[in-house]
């Protein structure tokens, strides 16, 4: 069993941290907005008074906060996680930030002699709850294989995808696929409403065939039953599709829907659930594909 650090508990962190506790493994917290989650307190974990003293005590820090300048004072603030770092330690850095920083980042760990892996993760807070996470890894492979039975506990599609900084590319990909297909979704039902046709129904039908697919399982509901408490905030899916324009600029490419999708989600209360993006969509064609 082993020492581990978990900094970043909220919607998604609790559920995973939970299960590496569930398995044995003594967990090592601090807070930092608001309280740690009792039933973390309640199954053995430890507070720590600072991220600096988190690294002290644990073997590997797995970190899920919510963006890049967020990852950067978690690991490098006075009272951050690298001053208690030493050799032979690992960092997983599970949050969906920028690649660039990322391979800075990771630099700058394995500098002092620690391991450091990217791993974000897909599946929202019903996978994190139900350690059915997609969890997409970059870094060195035998730093992978060695923190892999972690990450099983965790998520079940558990992928190397390259290199330090690989896994947050991944992710954004992943995230733009997310974002235009909730926009699919929105349009599809949106469409079939205004036309008569009940739109539960359409989705029963859409699910055995070709369009079937998580988004139109899960977010197609949400969607029909009007229910946008989050899940995964818009305000977060927005941060990913700024990585993601911004990252194309660098390579100088176009994603015309991605920044489409974007705009649409400017439109939206960004605290809502990103199946609420069919809002935008719903204001534009003044029809809301069910009633509240």
């Amino acid at each position: 069993m082993s020492n581990i650090g978990f900094i970043g508990v909220g919607i998604m962190g609790a559920p995973m941290a939970g299960h590496l506790q569930a398995a044995g493994h003594q967990l090592y917290l601090v807070s930092h907005s608001s309280p740690l989650p009792q039933e973390l307190l309640d199954g053995g974990a430890i507070e720590c008074a600072t991220r600096t003293e988190v690294a002290e005590k644990s073997d590997i820090i797995f970190i899920m906060v919510p963006d890049t300048p967020q990852v950067e004072e978690t690991l490098f603030a006075e009272d951050g996680v690298e001053n208690g770092l030493s050799a032979g330690k690992t960092v997983v850095d599970m949050s969906s930030i920028s690649p660039s920083a990322t391979k800075d980042f990771a630099a700058a760990i394995e500098d002092i002699g620690c391991d450091y892996l990217d791993a974000p993760v897909s599946g929202g807070e019903v996978g994190a709850k139900a350690a059915s996470l997609t969890i997409m890894v970059g870094g060195k492979h035998e730093v992978f294989e060695r923190i892999k039975p972690l990450f099983e506990l965790m998520g079940q599609n558990i992928t190397l995808v390259g290199d330090v900084g690989a896994g947050q590319t991944c992710k954004i990909s992943n995230q733009i696929i997310v974002a235009l297909t909730i926009e699919a979704v929105g349009e599809a039902l949106l469409f079939a409403s205004k036309a008569g046709v009940d739109p539960a129904q359409v989705r029963n039908a859409l699910m055995g065939g070709f369009a079937g697919s998580k988004i139109l399982e899960v977010h197609g509901e949400r969607m029909i039953n009007r229910t946008f408490n989050p899940g995964f905030r818009i305000a977060l899916h927005q941060k990913d599709l700024n990585l993601a324009l911004e990252n194309a600029r660098q390579l100088g490419i176009s994603l015309p829907n991605t920044a489409t999708a974007q705009e649409l989600f400017n439109a939206c209360d960004k605290d809502d659930d990103h199946s609420a993006m069919v809002k935008a969509l719903e204001q534009l064609a003044k029809h809301q594909v069910a009633d509240s």
